[in-house]
């Protein structure tokens, strides 16, 4: 598989011949001392596995890696590759990743401190040593494959004589009911705040059943190889379980998951949040969606006694339970043997993990290196148990001093944002004035909790990883479904600090930024402020903007979903975002002919992408109190903000991964984001002389100009 690395020019491959105008979480993306100390201080590892900790890695000597750039490329022309034409010249996409840029730099650098946290913590008694041990526990089962290659296929077997003793689709929804193990559903189940009762947690359900992830690889002809490859797996993966006839059963499950696909809304219409908030109470399932055993389904998941669902897909659910009355239960049962096997493979033996992994990673994304064990082991023991290994990783690498420096940056973003709103000529001042109460409203976390998740009730065993995985999945269910009706812990996050991203929570009406993205290339306490403020600048702007993008904009300032709009306005808005995505639609990848980005699916990311720089520009330039930009290195402040901007999204692809981000993400591809919302920012046309004629002009009339 080759690395995609072309000419913006090229990937542009704009037409010409008319105008363009033509994060769940909603809008996701210094050491402190030694690990010795830490240990010696909370007892809570054993320092003879620990080493000194890792240091975040320096751009450049004011925030830049110049080094990186590409000083032939003219920036009207490429960029990208001005800004990190050098590094991408230079830089290979490692063996066992499908893509390579900023955020898996950084995480890499996590994982890499993660390990040696993790592996410093001392083997005991998970029951009666606390968190550590447990944690070393799921860490180094992981780890044992010399036992885990040993058992094969045994982990599986009472999974699969429960699917085999299932003979009737009540039995069968029972089973996919299961929500907390390795068995799998046609729905999705989910606790989280209610969208129109902030304060209360309420259960979701949505459209499920997919093995391939999306609709459209099931039925677009593109992706004919992908189906083949995929039908091909699956008949893989149920001989290696030992399940009857798996080349007859794989293609009844390709047949029977191709019909849910059709009945699946599109991504598009599944983000849209005027027609995901359909509450059903429970008795009505029966005869709004027959055909499925939904009592026994909610029974087993624990959730009988909610009172009512709210449904994302309303009109996909009834023909969902529709092909399931349908279905003979011997597709069902293999359905699920498959599906429990697939959930499975990374925890049994080589067998499993490497036809996963060949197929899932190698084939899909063209990852040419299966990741090492370790990694995989950490990234185990985070799934199970991220907040507490989080709380150790704060103590050794978020200084209280970058929090409060991070406070500055998002009391000045947010203030733009503030003198923003008064200066949009398109918005009434009704609107505007429900727009500034919801940005007094909204609220923020930086690093870490206050709080950190109580592990005390997981049961972990030494030398039990396929339990320990079902009691940690269990353990988990069981502490999300426990919540419906209760009041909602404002205090909880949805990242843990080592998680390299932010995200931006409607429901909450809150912007939260992890400790692990608070460094280079995106915060740096010592680099010039031009280069944060294009960096974590536009990111704190990015997630500012998910709360009046095209879907975060329908919640108010309390995190309720209403309309708070005039029609006009919205109205308005809506040119607006119509215009945008006709921008990054007409972005052509020919390495990928047919593949374009999908403008609706993208449409709040690329939005925040936009507004997000436009009002960090903003702030950088209050930053200044009125005195000029110095010139460091013979680029002016605004050149260093958007290159600021630039390096943060540089990024390198395998043709696979960027088909599957096309067709999968919800975010544009990275390297486009490095300067596709610069196009149209008037102050990035000065900084850098950008002219008529150049491959990313944009007329001044027809730049798309919302927040």
């Amino acid at each position: 598989m080759k690395k995609t690395l072309l000419t913006t020019a090229t990937l542009l491959a704009l037409s010409l011949a008319g105008p363009l105008a033509a994060h769940e979480h909603e809008g996701c993306l210094d050491d402190g001392c030694t690990l010795q100390a830490l240990f010696a201080e909370s007892g809570s590892a054993d320092t003879s596995a620990t080493g000194s900790a890792i240091a975040a890695r320096r751009f450049g000597e004011w925030g830049i890696d110049t080094d990186g750039m590409d000083r032939k490329a003219q920036p009207g022309t490429d960029f990208f590759r001005y800004v990190s034409g050098t590094w991408a010249d230079t830089t290979e996409i490692p063996a066992e990743r499908s893509s390579y840029g900023g955020f898996a730099i950084l995480r890499d650098l996590s994982e890499a401190r993660l390990r040696v946290l993790i592996e410093g913590y001392a083997l005991g008694d998970p029951a009666t040593q606390g968190d550590p041990a447990k944690i070393a526990a799921l860490y180094r089962g992981f780890m044992d494959e010399k036992t885990v290659d040993a058992l094969g296929a045994k982990p599986l077997q009472p999974l699969l004589a429960d699917i085999r003793a299932a003979k009737d689709k009540a039995a069968v929804a029972t089973l996919m009911g299961q929500r907390g193990g390795m068995f799998d559903s046609f729905f999705n189940l989910g606790v989280s705040d209610d969208q129109r009762d902030p304060d209360r947690y309420t259960l979701y359900l949505s459209q499920g059943g997919l093995g391939l992830g999306d609709r459209e690889m099931y039925l677009r002809d593109t992706f004919k190889p992908q189906r083949e490859r995929y039908e091909a797996y699956i008949a893989q993966m149920l001989q290696l379980a030992g399940w009857d006839t798996p080349q007859e059963n794989a293609k009844a499950i390709l047949a029977l998951e191709t019909r849910i696909a059709e009945a699946h809304w599109t991504r598009a219409e599944s983000r849209n949040r005027d027609k995901t908030y359909n509450p059903l109470a429970m008795a009505e399932f029966a005869t709004k969606s027959p055909g499925f055993p939904w009592a026994e389904f909610f029974k087993a998941a624990g959730v009988d006694g909610a009172g009512r669902a709210v449904i994302r897909q309303d009109s996909a659910i009834p023909k969902i339970a529709a092909i399931f009355a349908d279905a003979d239960v011997a597709t069902l049962q293999a359905w699920q043997a498959f599906h429990v096997t697939d959930n499975a493979a990374p925890l049994l033996s080589s067998d499993f993990s490497v036809a996963q992994y060949e197929f899932r990673d190698k084939f899909l994304s063209g990852q040419p290196q299966q990741r090492e064990r370790w990694k995989r082991g950490v990234a185990f023991s985070e799934s199970a148990m991220g907040e507490a290994i989080g709380r150790d990783y704060v103590k050794l690498y978020f200084p209280p001093d970058a929090k409060a420096k991070m406070d500055a940056l998002v009391a000045n973003v947010k203030a733009a944002m503030g003198a923003r709103l008064d200066t949009l000529a398109w918005m009434s001042p009704a609107t505007k004035a429900e727009a500034h109460a919801k940005l007094q409203g909204f609220g923020l976390k930086i690093g870490h909790p206050d709080t950190y998740r109580d592990y005390s009730a997981l049961v972990v065993k030494n030398g039990d990883l396929f339990g320990n995985a079902q009691r940690a999945g269990q353990f988990e269910w069981d502490y999300r479904r426990k919540r419906v009706g209760q009041p909602v812990d404002k205090g909880e996050w949805g990242m843990t600090p080592q998680t390299v991203n932010a995200y931006y929570n409607s429901v909450k009406n809150e912007i939260v930024f992890p400790a692990a993205i608070l460094q280079p290339p995106f915060f740096d306490p010592d680099a010039d402020p031009a280069v944060n403020y294009g960096g974590i600048g536009g990111v704190i702007g990015h997630e500012i903007i998910h709360g009046f993008d095209d879907q975060g904009r329908k919640s108010d300032g309390k995190g309720v979903l209403r309309d708070w709009w005039t029609a006009e306005d919205a109205a308005k808005f809506e040119v607006q975002a119509a215009r945008l995505g006709a921008q990054y639609e007409a972005y052509t990848f020919p390495q990928l002919p047919g593949m374009h980005i999908n403008g609706r699916v993208a449409m709040g990311e690329n939005i925040g992408d936009l507004g997000g720089l436009t009002i960090a520009l903003e702030a950088y330039h209050r930053s200044l109190d009125g005195k000029p930009a110095p010139v460091i290195d013979g680029f002016t402040g605004d050149q260093r903000f958007f290159m600021g901007w630039g390096q943060v999204w540089r990024t390198l692809w395998r043709d696979d991964a960027l088909r599957q981000q096309l067709v999968n993400g919800t975010h544009s591809p990275g390297h486009i984001r490095a300067f596709a919302p610069l196009r149209n920012i008037d102050a990035w046309y000065d900084a850098f002389g950008v002219k008529q004629g150049d491959p990313l002009y944009i007329a001044p009339q027809d730049r798309v100009r919302i927040w």
